[in-house]
């Protein structure tokens, strides 16, 4: 019998939170609770390390992402999307795929090949020099399954991942294990071991590009919300360095600093509340300081922020979204050191678009250049940095989408690829198993249909627990504080499945 364990995410703080309760003003809004007021003890590291999660919202197409390439599993491709360039066809063209050919050897019967989407020259370019790797076929898993296992009615032995195919609650469980409604994530957990490693830094432990989301929330750590041009300020309540004032009368944005901000109050609450407040006033300065001293035109940073520039076929410059954001991310990195030389930390950014129901073989492309040019880029900026071998980026979505053509689109999903980019990786390499190219008929008991659960949804070979499992390690997370994170971990031990044997998660130097 397997049961989710949502306790192992929260034994292990119970009594550090109830210690720290009258502290941390747990009812702050969302907007202001921005500091960590608390440590873990967890490990203890001298090095740098920092994983940077690229969400990919509405669930990305996986089969035009990475690319059946070889010629018998392209042909069923080509069947189940339509011939490339003919009505409502969402294939694409096989000569098309050469220039992002992807040089490792080939997978399961020493015939696959794939491509990455024709917009994706840059992280082809990475993986085949060893850069970037590929997790193929991963997704939310409570226990290993088969086809089997998903047409059971004995949910207490085959337990589904709960809400399969809804995106806001997929997006949640990719991020934290549990559907919408979440409050921690696992970046936020490893975030809440590495605190003591971080010492004073700990605002700085977690910190998000983009919207508010559960992957950077812990027990302790809390997501500190950067915008792609600097901290967000908070100008109206009068603070020194922020001149603006609400309605533009200042002695009303005094009143409000001193009582947002006053150390005066006798309300325990009232003092917590107050406490981050002033700190996230205090860490917005610090910040914009920071990034900014990463703007000096005599030291090295302009060259590697200066890579993040998508074209396109007219050498036009697009404004990327994603660009933009790690453009931040890399100037957070450069600039740690005067964020109180933090030894570990999590980053996320976002892309959103995704969910081509139609309109994907036009809309899909400019996605995949954003996602291909800003990662590229990134890692060339860690590289110029020197810590390449120091920063993991990697992808994740809420679902991957269906095989099966819908019209004009695909429909969702569950399974997906990924792509895992950085210094460390053993590149040029796939991960996970690679199910043969089938539509997933479920009435068929044919080997090309076991993983797939219907028009071609991928039945996930690795779990999204696997996966963050491998990134935990690398980050420093031991062996033994693994299941208190990743709940569903503990019931992944064999590395075989239905008879076949595969390194199931990317590899790290």
């Amino acid at each position: 019998m397997y049961l989710i364990r949502p306790d192992l995410h929260t034994r292990r703080a119970f009594l550090r939170r109830s210690a720290q309760l009258a502290a941390t003003g747990v009812a702050l809004p969302t907007a202001l609770n921005l500091a960590a007021m608390g440590e873990a003890a967890a490990f203890n590291a001298n090095d740098y390390k920092a994983l940077v999660c690229v969400f990919l919202y509405g669930g990305n197409d996986y089969a035009n992402t990475v690319v059946t390439y070889d010629t018998a599993s392209y042909d069923l491709y080509t069947k189940a999307r339509g011939v490339p360039g003919a009505g409502g066809s969402i294939s694409i063209d096989r000569n098309a795929l050469t220039p992002t050919l992807l040089n490792a050897a080939p997978l399961n019967d020493g015939n696959r090949q794939f491509a990455l989407h024709p917009a994706m020259g840059g992280l082809a370019g990475l993986f085949n020099s060893g850069k970037a790797a590929v997790q193929l076929n991963v997704g939310p898993l409570v226990v290993p399954m088969d086809k089997v296992g998903y047409q059971s009615s004995n949910r207490t032995s085959y337990p589904l991942p709960p809400k399969l195919f809804s995106h806001n609650d997929q997006q949640s469980i990719w991020q934290s294990s549990s559907p919408e409604g979440s409050t921690k994530g696992w970046g936020g957990e490893m975030g809440d071991l590495a605190l003591q490693s971080n010492g004073g830094s700990s605002l700085f432990t977690c910190m998000s590009v983009t919207s508010n989301s559960v992957f950077l929330t812990g027990d302790s750590a809390q997501s500190y919300q950067v915008g792609s041009d600097g901290p967000v300020e908070i100008y109206s309540i009068g603070m020194p360095g922020t001149p603006r004032y609400p309605y533009g009368f200042e002695e009303m944005g005094k009143a409000m600093g001193t009582v947002t901000t006053g150390v005066g109050m006798n309300n325990q609450l009232e003092k917590a509340y107050n406490t981050v407040t002033k700190r996230a006033v205090e860490s917005q300065a610090t910040i914009s300081a920071a990034i900014k001293s990463t703007d000096d035109v005599n030291n090295i940073y302009p060259k590697p922020f200066d890579k993040f520039v998508s074209k396109d076929a007219q050498g036009n410059v697009l404004r990327n979204p994603l660009n933009d954001q790690l453009r931040m991310v890399a100037r957070l990195i450069a600039a740690r050191t005067a964020l109180g030389d933090p030894k570990r930390q999590v980053f996320m950014v976002s892309l959103g678009g995704f969910d081509l129901h139609d309109n994907l073989i036009q809309r899909q492309p400019v996605l995949m250049q954003y996602l291909s040019d800003a990662m590229t880029a990134f890692y060339q900026a860690t590289f110029d940095l020197g810590v390449a071998d120091k920063v993991t980026a990697f992808t994740a979505s809420d679902f991957g989408r269906t095989l099966n053509n819908n019209g004009d689109g695909s429909d969702h999903g569950w399974g997906s690829h990924h792509m895992v980019v950085g210094g460390a990786v053993k590149g040029k390499s796939f991960y996970g198993y690679a199910p043969p190219v089938g539509n997933g008929d479920l009435r068929s008991t044919a080997d090309v249909d076991q993983w797939h659960v219907g028009q071609g949804r991928l039945l996930p070979t690795t779990s999204v627990d696997q996966y963050a499992a491998t990134l935990a390690k690398w980050f420093g997370v031991d062996d033994g504080e693994l299941n208190g994170i990743l709940p569903n971990l503990r019931n992944f031990t064999a590395q075989t499945q239905s008879g076949i044997v595969y390194p199931r998660t990317v590899g790290f130097v």
